[in-house]
């Protein structure tokens, strides 16, 4: 178990990572170009939250473990509910937008966070 959660909580950090910093590094013009049509429906200063959100879940998904530091575990847990929370309102996003493609790609990310909240919880083993 140890080894699959250490690579979905990888793989979850470079795509919040990833994607948080192109939302930061980009205006909202060119993430909308860039195929983020979503952004129509957001200021640019709520598109930046998104990405500092994004940027932070990355970080808590690896940095308190990999650390060992000593409330790791809850730390985690933080940042599992997160992904939880933010690919949610995604879904809620695209389909709202009745961007399908989109959907597939966020419930699949939606369900590597579900089973990563399964795997790293205490209380459901």
């Amino acid at each position: 178990m140890n080894t699959i959660t250490w690579i979905l909580q990888g793989l979850l950090a470079f795509v919040f990572f990833m994607a948080g910093a192109m939302k930061l590094a980009q205006p909202r013009q060119k993430v909308i170009s860039s195929g983020g049509k979503w952004a129509e429906d957001f200021s640019a200063p709520v598109i930046k939250l998104i990405g500092v959100i994004e940027v932070l879940i990355a970080v808590g998904l690896v940095i308190p473990r990999w650390m060992e530091l000593e409330r790791s575990g809850e730390l985690t847990m933080a940042a599992v509910a997160g992904v939880l929370i933010v690919m949610a309102g995604a879904f809620y996003t695209h389909m709202r937008r009745k961007e399908r493609p989109f959907l597939i790609v966020t419930a699949v990310i939606f369900l590597m966070g579900a089973a990563l909240a399964w795997l790293t919880c205490p209380a459901c083993h």
